[in-house]
């Protein structure tokens, strides 16, 4: 049993020198501190069955040691998940993009068309105005403001309406055939080409439309048409250095700079599909047409976690989204199980976090005649408006957004086996990174530190 224990010594030392140098490059204090001190206990643990190994008493230590690890990690490779229950979706109702904040927000500027709204919807108006009398994001007046870089996604966001343009337009005369399984695996490898770290497709249903457009005075109120084809869902992922600063001004920095990202590849893609002779639209920031998020999820991209947002199995929620509809008949790619729906439940970390509870604590609550994960949006954008950012504390509490580093995945990979392992994982992540996330006063001195 000697090799063994060297063995033993080994595997524990490499796995917490590993911990140790992935936490110092991520700028972890308490994770580096407790794996320095769990690489310590874990040598003089295994040294002392090494060296007093004639012992009785750590021979029998030893035994008991050594069977409850094999134990430990046979249950832990295990998979074992209670079923899954699917929500129905047959009475489901489709989104109003007029209701979503960031149209009621521009009702400011368009009184006729507020009092259209609140006369329909009576009961938001009081608390929409308050969040209409702050300051834009990117004005003068906010916590995290700067005079030198929040106007940087303004500029972002100035491009993206300047270019909305691109991603619409008529087919090529000519449809050329074109071979399903040749063409799907174009896309993706283009859209990957571009720029995207992963791309999944749907097959698109009425729910994932929104019924009546809500983001522009001129088509405001419009009823959306669905449409039958395929949705092309494009993720790009943020960098979590920019998150790790959430809620300062890098967040929006670099939530901008992906949403420019995504719609450039978007764009690319919908016209490179309308160049075959197939209608193509894309939906990008501020011009959407579908609900990214669900088609994200049934493209088998992640699942939806308690923070409302698409939870990518490398990424976790560090992603932005983008998506392009189109005619093409194409076959969806298949669903992977991560299982982070079932952690969501017991983890709770992003709505502990959430400075203003807007998200759910307990059970998913029910809206649009389904029970699924969402947010009070009204307390969410209104505490953005207070400090000029888009927050992202939820984003960066959530454990599954890490680095995708050797560490990590094999954490993705315990946590992806069983909820035993989930819940141990949870506790494991508590104690090494801590459960709350500190909020700095102001914007950190490099706001672009790279």
């Amino acid at each position: 049993m000697y090799w063994i224990d060297w063995i033993g010594l080994l595997a524990g030392t490499l796995f917490f020198l590993l911990f140790a140098v992935t936490s110092c490059r991520e700028g972890e204090k308490r994770a580096v501190g407790l794996s320095i001190l769990f690489f310590l206990a874990n040598a003089l643990s295994w040294g002392i069955m090494v060296h007093w190994r004639q012992s009785t008493v750590v021979q029998f230590a030893n035994v008991a040691l050594l069977v409850l690890l094999f134990i430990f990690s046979a249950l832990s490779l295990l998979k074992f998940f209670p079923a899954a229950v699917e929500s129905d979706l047959s009475s489901i109702e489709r989104a109003d993009e007029r209701d979503h904040m960031f149209s009621r927000n521009q009702l400011r500027y368009h009184p006729d068309l507020a009092e259209r709204y609140y006369a329909q919807n009576p009961h938001l108006r009081e608390g929409d105005e308050k969040i209409h009398s702050r300051p834009e994001l990117g004005q003068a007046g906010h916590v995290y403001d700067s005079p030198y870089y929040s106007t940087v996604f303004s500029a972002a966001f100035s491009y993206l309406e300047r270019t909305r343009s691109a991603g619409s337009g008529e087919a090529a005369a000519e449809k050329k055939s074109l071979d399903p399984s040749i063409i799907r695996a174009a896309i993706i490898r283009t859209a990957r080409y571009f720029g995207a770290v992963d791309v999944g497709i749907a097959s698109l249903q009425p729910h994932h439309f929104y019924s009546h457009a809500g983001r522009r005075a001129e088509n405001w109120g419009e009823a959306i048409a669905t449409a039958r084809g395929s949705a092309v869902v494009i993720v790009v992922a943020m960098d979590w250095r920019m998150i790790a600063k959430s809620p300062t001004l890098p967040v929006i920095l670099e939530s901008a700079r992906q949403y420019v990202e995504s719609a450039k590849i978007a764009a690319i893609i919908a016209e490179y599909i309308r160049g075959l002779g197939y209608r193509a639209r894309a939906h990008t920031d501020g011009n959407y047409e579908v609900l990214c998020v669900p088609l994200a999820v049934e493209a088998g991209l992640g699942e939806l976690g308690r923070l409302g947002l698409l939870i990518h199995p490398v990424y976790g929620p560090c992603v932005r989204l983008s998506v392009v509809s189109t005619e093409l008949e194409l076959e969806s790619t298949p669903k992977r199980a991560i299982h982070a729906d079932t952690f969501c439940r017991i983890c709770k970390k992003c709505a502990d976090n959430c400075p203003t509870r807007a998200i759910a604590n307990d059970e998913e609550p029910h809206s649009r005649s389904f029970r699924h994960w969402s947010i009070k949006q009204e307390s969410c954008y209104a505490f953005w408006k207070q400090i000029g950012t888009d927050c992202a504390l939820c984003i960066r509490s959530c454990p599954y957004t890490k680095p995708d580093t050797l560490l990590h995945r094999l954490v993705r990979f315990y946590v992806s086996r069983n909820p035993i392992n989930q819940h141990l994982a949870l506790l494991l992540d508590d104690f090494f990174y801590g459960r709350r996330k500190r909020i700095s006063p102001a914007n950190p001195g490099e706001i672009i530190p790279f």
